[in-house]
């Protein structure tokens, strides 16, 4: 299954948890492994705390901190700190399957992380059984 998100500002964390909860509800598997993959060089994809806004709010200004936008890149489009950002969260996240369904902690949720926005994303959802 494909999925798009449209993001709003450059950079942002956007909660996709109940997408994929679908996906794993579509797919009838009972017991496997959901794989969530982002097939873009300046996103990214991650699980972490969806209780608190404050929490992505974090995780932003802490990557912009540790990734400043006006950095020394050689990069010439400007979006060096995007790619940087985007492969220190990674691509995918593997999340078991247990009784039909997401096996995420009390807090957690799955987060489209853009780095390059506004745009259009696509996420790929893969659920295997297993």
């Amino acid at each position: 299954m494909r999925f798009e998100v449209h993001t709003q500002r450059r950079e942002q964390m956007l909660d996709v948890t109940a997408e994929i909860r679908q996906a794993v509800g579509r797919s009838e598997v009972k017991h496997g492994m959901v794989l969530i993959y982002c097939p873009h060089t300046t996103a990214a994809i991650t699980v972490n705390e969806a209780a608190d806004p404050d929490v992505p709010a974090d995780i932003i200004g802490g990557l912009a901190a540790l990734v400043p936008r006006d950095g020394a890149w050689q990069h010439r489009e400007g979006n060096s700190d995007a790619h940087l950002k985007a492969t220190l969260v990674g691509a995918s996240v593997a999340i078991p399957v247990v009784d039909g369904k997401l096996t995420l902690g009390t807090w957690q949720g799955v987060f489209l992380c853009e780095f390059d926005g506004p745009r259009t994303r696509s996420l790929v959802v893969s659920v295997c059984e297993g």
